[in-house]
Parts: structure tokens; sequence; C-alpha cells
């Protein structure tokens, strides 16, 4: 395994698709924390934003090793 995926001919380092796949779930988040009121009580959304965007792409980087690999 060499880490990459091949779009289209084009090599790209596996954290790009699922760093992209983060922004798609960031914005589904940001869409129901505004639509629940949830930003009135944050300090600093921008900030927020960020960290929420950090945990997502650990997560589907984490999910996606053990779907590649298994568990263990």
């Amino acid at each position: 395994m060499t880490g990459a995926v091949d779009f289209f001919g084009l090599y790209l380092p596996w954290l790009m698709p699922l760093a992209a796949l983060a922004l798609l779930a960031l914005s589904a988040v940001r869409r129901l924390l505004a639509a629940i009121g949830a930003y009135r009580w944050i300090w600093h959304p921008a900030l927020f934003d960020l960290a929420v965007y950090v945990l997502l792409l650990w997560g589907l980087s984490v999910a996606s090793l053990r779907l590649l690999h298994g568990p263990g």
C-alpha cells in the first residue's frame, strides 16, 4: 500500500479525499448547529468549527484505517 489514491490518473495522498469528506460533514454539522441555535452559546464559532473539522478528519482517518486493515 502506497498511501495514495488514483483519481483519474492523478495520485492524491489518502488524507486529501478524507479532508474533502470531513469538509462536507462539517458543512452538515454547521447547518444542524445553526438550525438548533447552538452558535448563540459558542464563544468563538470559527475556532469551534476548526475543532469540529479536526475531530471529523481524525474520526474519518481512524475509520478508514480500520476498514482497510481490520480491527487491531
